[in-house]
């Protein structure tokens, strides 16, 4: 889950999709592959117990837009007859699939005859380890390759599927989930369901398409080389966590992308496909008992995992110093990356460090580019957390201007850490970056595919409802919080720093 992030260039492939309030931080994307087709579609409540009423809709960010009515939960229908009811959250209701476990949350919007239809596995690189790193990523791509029911030779596979009525889809692979999502108009929904359901469990896994999906990911591996603030980030975090698998880039390692068998890709799609450890979301114009009916027809021929899912059990040791890393390759500017490891994506401490991070990169009133861009040391500097479902990471960094040196840059970065640790950070500072959260809030739900894809990384992280009540969070965030969390967490003995130091060409071999 992104909040705050640094800038484009620096998300590596293992980065998230979630947008932030920040100025000059672009969202990154998951690694994945975009399908474009011929044509696109486009104070908190209190969570409610299994009998209320749900809660109001999410607003909508463009002006004038009419919220649409609040639904009701089909609790008593008997259209939803096999589901149980689970709680609402701001116009999410949350039911459970009874014969198998599969988790939905409907989102009625009734403002587009349109439907945003994801489903989220809980499997990402953190499921991975040496052998099968990037089987994830690998697995995504083959999931486009066909199924049982649904392929090219019939005519009906998704991609044909998709160009025929009209849509988009994609599908993302990260730290912590994968997601699969389509936004297609609503008489098209049940056919959409139907592929997607159908690949759950009955999905081809051929070696050609393996060995020709390899090759696309190692195109996608060498691009992510070619970026030197790509490696950097790679290595900071690599050295960063010394026993949890976000050790690992999500896009995995070379070798493992290249040899890893089908038959271990197979076993891998064996053991996380499954309803119980997936949520579907569904998202606009929809009738909430007959989504449910139509999810229950096609997802309900499924049994429970025959196995517990494996967890995850490793935990990161304490960090007993300061960690270096650098790189050094041709290139033509200098980087510096600070990180910390923080706590997980649902912690009560994140909100802080969401105001922290604006403070500190959002806009050319933060506390970086005053002191890092205003002197002429960086021509860009920022902030931000990678939320995880285990430990997160917390990074500052700065591209280095012309001249400027590693260790100058390096410490007026601290310097700024070091000052907010002293002196915390002012009442209008912490006023000013709330309003520019809220808006970038504002705009970056709008939209059915853009609140699937915030509901989807906050899934990831072990907690929907906090697509709900994060931002009322960030707003109840205090001066004496934000300097509280970066003098608990900033520590300097607990940081990784990586330096990118640019060489000619020619002195790359034999330096």
């Amino acid at each position: 889950m992104m909040r705050n992030r640094m800038v484009e260039k620096f998300r590596t492939p293992v980065s998230r999709m979630m947008l932030a309030a920040r100025v000059g931080c672009a969202g990154m994307a998951a690694l994945g592959t975009w399908y474009p087709t011929a044509a696109s579609a486009t104070a908190a409540p209190a969570v409610q117990p299994a009998k209320a009423a749900s809660a109001a809709q999410p607003a909508k960010a463009a002006a004038g837009a009419q919220p649409p009515a609040p639904p009701t939960p089909a609790t008593s229908s008997t259209a939803a007859a096999g589901f149980s009811f689970v709680k609402s959250l701001g116009g999410i209701d949350e039911y459970r699939l009874d014969s198998n476990g599969l988790t939905v949350l409907l989102v009625p919007d009734h403002s587009a005859p349109v439907v945003t239809f994801q489903v989220t596995y809980q499997v990402g690189s953190r499921n991975e380890v040496t052998g099968t790193t990037g089987a994830t990523h690998i697995l995504e791509h083959m999931m486009f390759k066909g199924s049982e029911g649904f392929n090219d030779p019939k005519g009906n596979s998704i991609k044909q599927f998709l160009e025929r009525v009209g849509g988009q889809f994609n599908a993302t692979t990260s730290f912590d989930r994968t997601n699969y999502f389509a936004t297609v108009g609503r008489e098209s929904l049940e056919g959409y369901i139907a592929i997607e359901a159908d690949r759950m469990r009955h999905l081809w896994l051929h070696e050609a398409d393996r060995q020709s999906e390899m090759t696309v990911v190692r195109n996608e591996y060498e691009r992510g080389k070619n970026d030197p603030d790509n490696v950097l980030m790679e290595e900071v975090t690599a050295a960063a966590y010394e026993a949890l698998p976000y050790h690992h880039p999500t896009i995995g390692w070379k070798s493992d992308i290249e040899h890893v068998p089908i038959a271990r890709l197979r076993e891998f799609y064996d053991t996380f496909y499954w309803p119980n450890n997936a949520t579907v979301t569904v998202i606009g114009d929809l009738d909430p008992a007959a989504t449910l009916n139509l999810i229950k027809k096609y997802y309900g021929v499924y049994a429970h995992s025959p196995a517990p899912i494996p967890a995850i059990y490793t935990e990161e040791p304490a960090q007993s110093g300061e960690r270096r890393v650098t790189v050094r390759r041709p290139g033509e500017l200098g980087t510096v990356i600070i990180a910390h490891k923080v706590p997980n994506g649902r912690d009560a401490d994140q909100p802080a460090f969401d105001i922290l991070d604006a403070i500190l990169s959002s806009g050319k009133n933060a506390r970086l580019y005053r002191a890092l861009v205003d002197q002429g040391l960086a021509l860009n500097a920022g902030a931000g957390t990678d939320l995880h479902h285990d430990l997160s990471l917390h990074t500052v960094y700065a591209v280095l201007a012309p001249g400027a040196e590693h260790d100058q840059v390096e410490r007026a970065l601290l310097a700024e850490i070091a000052k907010i640790k002293s002196d915390g950070v002012t009442a209008a500072e912490v006023a000013r970056v709330k309003q520019q959260f809220s808006a970038a809030e504002a705009y970056k739900r709008d939209g059915t595919a853009a609140i699937a894809a915030e509901i989807n990384e906050w899934i990831a992280v072990g907690d929907w409802t906090l697509y709900v009540s994060f931002p009322q969070k960030v707003q109840l965030v205090t001066p004496a919080d934000v300097q509280r969390v970066a003098k608990e967490y900033l520590k300097d003995d607990q940081s990784t720093t990586g330096w990118f130091i640019p060489v000619p060409p020619t002195a790359e071999k034999g330096s």
